[in-house]
């Protein structure tokens, strides 16, 4: 006679959807401190976004290797497209570094993701095709939203309407690192596609710093590590492990998360205090932002499709 043996317990395959989730949400809640970081640091916008990049490089390009790519060697003959790509990255973090000290931080973080709804507009071009009308309500409800919180801004100062048009220039420079990277990403792994175009952009941020005369050097520190490591490590990491496991859906709901946040920062730390204009405004564009992805692939670059708010 055979011992009765004890009934084994099946694990059942883990599912990373639950991971996913959590994921995008602290990489949500990491970017929305991006503007809060630049805003009281020390050194001048565009230098912000410098040390943003070149504190976090290492740490990618580490990463990478880590993981066993070799960045450099498989980026042969992509070095002037990764250039391209890096340059149009430093522009982005400088336009939107300095519309963040004029605007609010939740017009910053809104304005400054219109590279979701921008993009989908090149796919349109490209593949010569009309949007369906999901996507072409969200482009209404972002013309009118967008529309609404300049109107505000205008309404409040020069300086805040110039701060939104910045973060809005900021938005259609990142898109046009979107189509750069997506073309690097047919090639490329995630991650050593991000550390090398991070590295492109160092050099044209440092650049555009001393050009326009501000400090570079910090004598504080912590808020450009912060910027570092929650906002570039932390918030774009998380968001690229939660690109490749969710739906465009989740994501773009994800993304309602950030202005959120970032408005809740701006009345805490600055007293930002958001009229009714502003809330429909806001409500408008993040409606927008959800309903665009909606039946659209995800983008072939992860980090491009990382929302910053760069």
């Amino acid at each position: 006679m055979q011992d009765a043996q004890a009934p084994r317990k099946t694990i059942p395959p883990r599912s990373h959807a639950a991971t996913a989730l959590a994921a995008l949400v602290i990489a949500n809640i990491a970017l929305a401190f991006g503007p809060l970081f630049v805003r009281i640091s020390d050194v001048g916008p565009v230098a912000a976004g410098f040390w943003r990049i070149a504190l976090a490089t290492p740490v990618l390009l580490a990463a990478s290797t880590m993981m066993g790519d070799r960045p450099f060697t498989a980026s042969r003959g992509l070095w002037g497209l990764l250039a391209l790509a890096g340059l149009a990255f430093a522009a982005d973090l400088a336009s939107w570094h300095i519309g963040i000290g004029y605007t609010t931080l939740a017009n910053s973080t809104l304005f400054g993701n219109s590279a979701t709804l921008i993009f989908p507009i090149y796919g349109f071009v490209v593949a010569r095709m009309w949007p369906t009308r999901t996507q072409g309500l969200a482009l209404l409800f972002a013309a009118v939203g967008a529309g609404l919180l300049m109107g505000r801004s205008a309404s409040l100062s020069r300086e805040h309407l110039i701060g939104d048009l910045f973060c809005l220039l900021a938005g259609a420079l990142y898109a046009v690192y979107f189509v750069l990277m997506a073309r690097a990403r047919e090639r490329l792994a995630p991650i050593p596609a991000l550390a090398l175009s991070s590295l492109a952009s160092v050099p044209p941020l440092l650049l555009l710093a001393l050009a326009m005369g501000e400090q570079i050097l910090p004598t504080n520190w912590w808020p450009l590590l912060a910027l570092a490591v929650v906002s570039q490590l932390i918030g774009q990491g998380c968001m690229i492990y939660a690109l490749g496991h969710l739906t465009p859906l989740v994501v773009g709901i994800g993304l309602l998360i950030q202005p959120v946040v970032a408005a809740a920062l701006g009345w805490v730390v600055f007293d930002e205090r958001l009229a009714a204009a502003d809330g429909i405004g806001a409500v408008l564009v993040a409606l927008a932002l959800v309903l665009v992805r909606q039946g659209s692939k995800p983008a072939l670059a992860p980090d491009a499709q990382a929302p910053k708010s760069a």
